[in-house]
């Protein structure tokens, strides 16, 4: 079961005019873009977890981001970075282990052993899903994405035990993908009227059930600016 409901204020994002806040005082600070997908597994992870007090959410302002970030906090100068225990890591898919591993509330990874290794798979498999799908966006789209969400389709076919990837208990699994997912389906429908639900009904099922996930309300970017970002990033003529 997932931690109680919180309902946060979201911090305003630090910009290039910001001041940095403290480092290493032993407070636990998650950098994170409330826009980016990458960013937001993490977030989603500690919303589950119930961990609001125990990590600090620090947002950036990746259009206008302040120097210090880059020079003093994370050298990689991307999101999501972890400040904890003297130091500072990122990669999200090592990130959303080391968060569900290192701290309280409940696990995210599942004990079975045949479950335990399809969730190896497809969080492996994620990085290949997000890179089939961006290149799509600059080829034929919906022909080349369709696979991508078909392989998403099969998988969810193996544990009939629930909705998601591992049956009936949200895990890491489901994190990986949902933030792609959800902006991948925004941008795919707002330009080129593709639903990548239809005819994948396991995928329909899934995106509705997470939908409904608390820990995952507050980290959902609105559609339209989805649409905005995506189409300045892929779409824009060079």
């Amino acid at each position: 079961m997932a931690a109680a409901i919180v309902n946060e204020h979201l911090p305003t994002p630090l910009d290039a005019t910001s001041e940095q806040p403290p480092l290493f005082d032993g407070t636990t600070r998650l950098y994170v873009s409330y826009t980016c997908p990458f960013a937001q597994r993490v977030w989603i992870v500690r919303n589950y977890k119930g961990l609001h007090d125990k990590i600090k959410l620090v947002p950036i302002d990746l259009q206008n981001r302040p120097a210090w970030y880059k020079e003093r906090v994370y050298h990689e100068n991307k999101v999501p970075s972890l400040e904890h225990n003297g130091k500072v890591i990122g990669e999200s898919l090592d990130l959303i282990k080391y968060v569900d591993s290192n701290f309280k509330g409940p696990s995210l990874q599942p004990n079975d052993p045949a479950k335990k290794e399809f969730a190896e798979e497809l969080i492996t498999y994620s990085d290949t899903f997000n890179k089939i799908v961006f290149t799509s966006f600059k080829g034929d789209t919906v022909k080349e994405a369709g696979p991508a969400f078909d392989h998403l389709e099969n998988a969810l076919h193996k544990f009939n035990d629930g909705p998601f990837f591992l049956g009936h208990e949200l895990s890491l699994v489901d994190i990986a993908y949902i933030p792609f997912v959800e902006k991948f389906q925004a941008f795919l429908s707002g330009v080129w009227n593709y639903d990548i639900t239809a005819g994948r009904p396991k995928l329909t099922k899934w995106i509705e059930e997470v939908n409904k996930i608390d820990a995952y309300k507050p980290t959902k970017a609105d559609p339209k600016v989805v649409v905005e970002m995506f189409s300045a990033r892929f779409l824009a003529k060079h």
